[in-house]
């Protein structure tokens, strides 16, 4: 229940429930709302138990934290054997490829076949010099800058 509550925070809350409640009252105040926490939970768990009892034997199984559609979709999708497919397939699918290629064909521009990348520049004939820029073969020219179309 606190369990993102950090102790420079619980400190804070012990000090600040002292002034507002004083020390004469605090030990009251916190079997009052301990007591109502307990009530609460009662409550709620003799709930659960009846939503179980109503619905019968074939949902004995059934838990509530299923009901968030984070944890039901991951309890759903972990159980899956046919998603291997889906993941093989999404480990080929270069999705900024396929965008860069459709903004191509919109713009009525030719794509460059799939080449090999160009061969990085040498310093002395030994090591890539990565700190220079690389070029860019053939690059396609940007259409002007319409600032009335924005």
């Amino acid at each position: 229940m606190f369990s993102d509550i950090g102790a420079l925070e619980l400190v804070t809350l012990v000090v600040l429930a002292v002034l507002v409640f004083g020390p004469d009252k605090l030990p009251k105040v916190i079997q009052d709302v301990s007591r109502f926490i307990r009530k609460v939970k009662d409550f709620s768990d003799s709930a659960k138990e009846d939503i179980r009892t109503e619905l019968g034997p074939e949902f004995k199984d059934f838990e509530f934290e299923d009901l968030n559609p984070k944890t039901f979709l991951k309890k759903q999708l972990d159980g899956n054997e046919d998603l291997r497919e889906l993941k093989e397939l999404r480990g080929t699918f270069d999705l900024k490829k396929e965008i860069n290629e459709v903004a191509d064909a919109v713009n009525g521009r030719e794509t460059a076949p799939a080449t090999a990348p160009a061969a990085p520049a040498t310093v002395n004939g030994s090591s890539p010099d990565l700190l220079k820029k690389q070029d860019k073969p053939d690059a396609p020219e940007r259409p002007p800058y319409d600032s009335d179309a924005t």
